[in-house]
């Protein structure tokens, strides 16, 4: 191996490992927000579920960073090299996922004060930074595209498409509406978040299969109506 393509590999691996570790320390930051109820013995289940709206935020931020990290290794996997570009849209990614404890201990403390005008705030704002997320990654895989850093793998580089298509792209428009439901109905707007999240962390091949079952489902009613005339 040249020193030159050793150079790029180390680049990749650099840029990987760093990604993972500010991945794993904004997951431990979510969990350290919960604090031990401030109750006597007997009362500690009470106040655990009285505490239940902090577990609930808890949970939805852990699998949206978590399907993230999941995402951004798939692409980051695919990659033959990386350039300078991409590691400053990388580093936008980090800058958004390392921020999410924060909006994830706004929305949990609206809830756990029953302030639906906080909860409302505390929603759409998470929700904000879902999309900037899925919109990140989505510039990433496009510039990889463009800028030829899947390299000679076409296999690697149609799967990437195939994530695009058929999971961040219809992330977008799936987080926006959570979040336009979610300024009305909090609940339900967190609700539509963790649902987003399941489904972006199933794997891609079944996604598309998904759309595809979907799609030719439709064609053959079509087609059956057709035939009926």
């Amino acid at each position: 191996m040249s020193p030159r393509i050793r150079s790029r590999k180390g680049k990749k691996n650099r840029l990987e490992a760093f990604s993972d570790g500010v991945f794993a320390i904004a997951i431990t930051l979510l969990v350290l927000e919960i604090a031990v109820p401030a109750v006597d013995g007997d009362e500690v289940l009470r106040g655990l579920f009285n505490e239940r709206q902090i577990f609930l935020a808890y949970f939805v931020a852990f699998m949206a960073i978590g399907v993230v990290w999941i995402e951004h290794s798939a692409l980051v996997d695919a990659l033959d090299h990386v350039d300078a570009v991409f590691m400053r849209l990388n580093l936008l990614l980090l800058l958004l996922v390392s921020f999410l404890p924060f909006p994830t201990k706004l929305m949990s403390e609206y809830f756990h004060q029953h302030d639906f005008a906080g909860e409302r705030v505390g929603v759409v704002y998470f929700g904000a930074v879902l999309l900037l997320q899925s919109l990140l990654l989505i510039v990433m895989g496009r510039y990889a595209e463009r800028e030829g850093l899947f390299g000679d793998d076409m296999d690697e580089a149609r799967r990437e498409d195939s994530r695009l298509k058929y999971q961040l792209a219809p992330s977008l428009a799936l987080y926006a509406g959570a979040a336009f439901v979610g300024f009305f109905v909090p609940y339900l707007g967190v609700t539509l978040y963790l649902l987003i999240a399941l489904y972006l962390a199933v794997p891609v091949d079944y996604a598309r299969q998904l759309f595809k079952g979907r799609r030719e489902a439709a064609s053959g009613d079509q087609g059956g109506r057709h035939d009926t005339r």
